[in-house]
């Protein structure tokens, strides 16, 4: 990574080239990005936060794809181009990628950190449409199960990690409305 440029900059280009050929899922990646940037306070490292957000699902890329589970191809991707270790598990575990890889007979080699910033990834992007828009939690779980219909190891995996998807979001949302309130 260049470090004259800054880590967010650096993150929205490099997702920008690899996903601009996905109109959906840059439109996704955009409004993931927004949604982090509203959790910024609640981190302790609100740029990681922003750049995995941008980066979260760069593995989607049809050149980036090797296993198929794109979290994983994405931190591969990202390891591979000397990206911070954390960055690259944050991108590696978001949204419950474990349990897709698992269900993959894969396992992930960076370890979930579970911390405030790795629930505001996941709220962020669990709180946002296919098209970049705001939803809830609970309305974004339906439409993925919806969208790849309950025999797809998608739907699968994310109705099995539904309980923490919606767990990590509630905690964010909690931090963010104490925020409100100050």
């Amino acid at each position: 990574m260049n470090m004259t440029v800054d880590l967010c900059s650096w993150a929205a280009n490099l997702a920008r080239v690899q996903l601009e050929g996905l109109p959906r899922r840059w439109q996704h990646t955009q409004g993931v990005a927004r949604q982090a940037e509203r959790a910024r306070a609640v981190v302790d490292d609100p740029d990681l936060l922003v750049a995995a957000a941008w980066l979260h699902d760069v593995g989607y890329a049809p050149r980036l794809v090797r296993t198929g589970v794109h979290a994983l191809d994405g931190a591969v991707f990202l390891s591979e181009l000397g990206a911070a270790q954390r960055l690259c598990g944050l991108v590696a575990n978001h949204s419950c990628a474990c349990v897709e890889a698992r269900n993959h007979g894969l396992e992930i080699e960076w370890s979930d950190e579970r911390t405030p910033l790795r629930d505001a990834l996941w709220w962020a992007d669990m709180t946002t449409t296919p098209s970049g828009g705001i939803t809830d939690v609970s309305l974004r779980i339906d439409e993925v199960l919806d969208r790849y219909g309950p025999g797809h190891v998608v739907a699968r995996s994310v109705a099995e990690a539904s309980e923490g998807l919606i767990a990590a979001a509630s905690r964010t949302e909690r931090l963010l409305s104490g925020l409100a309130q100050v």
